[in-house]
């Protein structure tokens, strides 16, 4: 019989707050937090919002030297894995660091500090031969994604596993899963698993004007995310982090830990289609959590809410709730779906676990987050979305899905230990 696995710690920077408590506080009272963009100079973009992080690396607690040594991911990693493990109580000390692992997932890693020493070197792109002479000593570090989960297992000392997960915009739901099957498995006892993803550069928002994949609703900033409106027209680009502390069930109940979920299920399937592009039928994502389900040996019908990944692209909504219909049958009719995406924007690979984080704490208050913007109903999303404003409701069993480009689908099942046992 494999080992359970626990959520013990919490750790969240997402636009909109500092913190955990600041982050549940934005979702459960339908707030929004995205911006015109302040980081540079957006005017020349197609789409000039984001979810933008106030985030002080000073102020974190990060040193001078760990300030210019790590990217702006990064520094999201430590910081929440710091405030994750304070969350937890765990005693690092006291756990055999070879049962402590990482698992990290990003979509773009480092691509603030890459943008930025290109443009150094380059001088703003002037000069086609580069001067190494102004090559930061630190570049390595920004060019080899592995050294984000690096930089986590040395803040918390773990010697087992050290994982880093890059599969686009699921890539934080599948750390996490990945992180889970080690602990299931017999590999660990501990993991610190999560993602972070600091998007919000020229390169990045090009790249996605590029595509039309962002909103153009510029004008309206705080309402420019709009998951399952009749008027979305593409997503919000956004940064932010989220860290757990995952623990076998045991593990954490014989030192007294506060467990917030148990992780029950997980799976994920690609469509093998299009980079971009999404069956309107949405098999494989319906595949994905029907497989979640049935790895969690529980009926479609005990799910409580869903989580979406609802960003806001006209197809990616549209697929989902086919995807809802085709695994949860008549019950995705009853059952509460919403989007955060709408509040906190889409922080690609670190949006999985930002989910993750709230359907926990959803668990842990009884609170399904809105989906807010969601003013024109689409008459092809007909499901329950729970729309601008959070409901109250005993929530056991959680849904949350992740679709990215290259055509991956993945589901995660979270229940309450109480329903789990």
């Amino acid at each position: 019989m494999s080992r359970r696995v626990v959520i013990t710690g919490i750790g969240v920077r997402a636009p909109g707050g500092r913190g955990t408590k600041e982050f549940w506080d934005l979702l459960s009272s339908g707030r929004t937090a995205t911006r015109t963009i302040s980081y540079f100079d957006a005017s020349p973009f197609r789409s000039r919002v984001a979810g933008e992080c106030d985030f002080d690396p000073e102020l974190e607690g990060l040193s001078p030297r760990q300030i210019r040594r790590m990217d702006r991911a990064s520094q999201f990693a430590v910081v929440c894995a710091r405030e994750a493990v304070e969350d937890s109580g765990l005693d690092l000390a006291a756990t055999d660091p070879h049962r402590i692992g990482v698992s990290l997932g990003s979509a773009v890693a480092a691509a603030t500090s890459l943008e930025r020493e290109y443009l150094v070197l380059s001088d703003s792109g002037r000069r086609w031969l580069v001067d190494q002479d102004y090559l930061s000593p630190h570049m390595f570090d920004y060019l080899i994604p592995s050294v984000m989960p690096a930089e986590v297992a040395w803040t918390v000392g773990a010697e087992g596993p050290v994982t880093m997960v890059s599969d686009g915009c699921t890539s934080g739901l599948d750390a996490v899963s990945y992180a889970s099957d080690l602990i299931r498995e017999g590999t660990l006892d501990v993991a610190l698993t999560g993602a972070a993803d600091t998007p919000i550069t020229p390169i990045v928002v090009a790249c996605f004007d590029a595509i039309k994949a962002t909103t153009t609703h510029n004008d309206e900033p705080e309402q420019a995310s709009r998951p399952f409106d009749g008027t979305r027209n593409g997503f919000v680009l956004a940064e932010g982090a989220a860290m757990f502390v995952v623990e076998e069930y045991e593990h954490a109940r014989r030192r007294g830990a506060h467990v917030y979920a148990e992780i029950t299920g997980y799976a994920t399937r690609c469509n093998a289609y299009h980079m971009t592009g999404l069956k309107r039928d949405g098999r494989e994502m319906a595949e994905a959590i029907r497989s979640a389900l049935d790895d969690s040996r529980v009926d479609p019908t005990v799910v409580d809410y869903v989580n979406a990944h609802g960003s806001g692209t006209q197809q990616n909504d549209r697929h989902e709730t086919a995807a809802f219909k085709r695994s949860l049958g008549d019950h995705a009719y009853r059952v509460p779906v919403s989007s955060i995406k709408s509040m906190v924007g889409h922080s690609l690979g670190a949006i999985g676990s930002i989910e993750i984080a709230a359907c926990a704490l959803a668990i842990e208050h009884g609170v399904v987050p809105p989906t807010a913007n969601l003013r024109t109903p689409d008459p092809e999303c007909d499901l329950d979305y729970v729309p601008i404003t959070a409901r109250e409701q005993r929530l056991d069993t959680v849904l949350s899905v992740g679709s990215g480009f290259g055509g991956f689908q993945s589901a995660m099942v979270l229940r309450s230990v109480g329903a789990a046992a």
